[in-house]
């Protein structure tokens, strides 16, 4: 089962921080909320930082936060791994791809939602 953390984890179903996180666990990826208020979405266990994923490497980590914040992240990102970074629309700058791409990540521009469904009917 792919394995993805979701940063900025919604416990709200309108926001992309929550749909990503049923989009995902829809096609069959093992979902890790990553939220700094912790508790629980949709029955899972959310994680107040990265680094507390129970996973060495992640097949994938997609970004809901303001560009500033990943900014931040990066260096945590890049010390768990993940073969794929997506930055959903808004969570994007040249900063931080510049930043991710010298941290040696994969960074993706795009939505991970969109992704996820259109696999589905591949």
């Amino acid at each position: 089962m792919p394995s993805v953390a979701i940063i900025g984890a919604s416990a709200d179903p309108s926001k992309f921080g929550n749909q990503s996180l049923r989009a995902h666990r829809a096609q069959g990826y093992d979902v890790y909320p990553v939220n700094p208020k912790g508790g629980e979405i949709e029955g899972l266990p959310v994680y107040s930082r990265l680094a507390d994923v129970p996973l060495q490497r992640l097949d994938r980590v997609s970004m809901y936060v303001p560009p500033e914040v990943g900014l931040a992240l990066l260096d945590e990102i890049a010390a768990k791994g993940c073969d794929e970074l997506w930055l959903n629309p808004g969570s994007e700058s040249d900063e931080l791809i510049a930043r991710a791409r010298e941290l040696g990540l994969n960074p993706i521009q795009a939505c991970s939602i969109v992704d996820v469904h259109s696999r589905s009917r591949g």
